[in-house]
């Protein structure tokens, strides 16, 4: 069984020293390691890709799991993960919850690795 990510607060975009600019302290290590480690699996790229491609720039659980040809537990599995390293936001809107991707997440994760990138 797959280890569980640890309970730390990335709610918020990861914020620290482009890791090119020298040492990064154990803090800012692990709060750019969880990020990574909350994409790596096929399933949240494949996710995460979806709903960048979506026409309305959300999509609720249901409709992933058919595009993805997953099962929805897998998908809300998946969906929670993203959303505890804050790459993905959830709303509940009557009886659905719509998911979209945290734009500004991934840009900073994307500045910490590479610091040209979105320049």
């Amino acid at each position: 069984m797959p280890k569980a990510l640890p309970v730390i607060d990335m709610s918020a975009p990861v914020c620290c020293a482009p890791v090119a600019a020298g040492p990064i302290s154990d803090e800012d290590a692990l709060a750019v390691a969880m990020r990574l480690k909350a994409i790596a699996d096929p399933a949240r790229v494949k996710i995460l890709s979806y709903l960048f491609s979506s026409a309305a720039g959300e999509e609720i659980s249901g409709v992933l799991a058919t595009a993805l040809d997953l099962s929805e537990s897998t998908v809300s599995h998946h969906l929670g993960q993203l959303r505890k390293a804050g790459l993905v936001v959830s709303d509940r809107r009557g009886m659905n919850v719509f998911h979209r991707v945290k734009p500004e997440a991934l840009q900073a994760l994307c500045v910490v690795l590479d610091p040209n990138c979105c320049q």
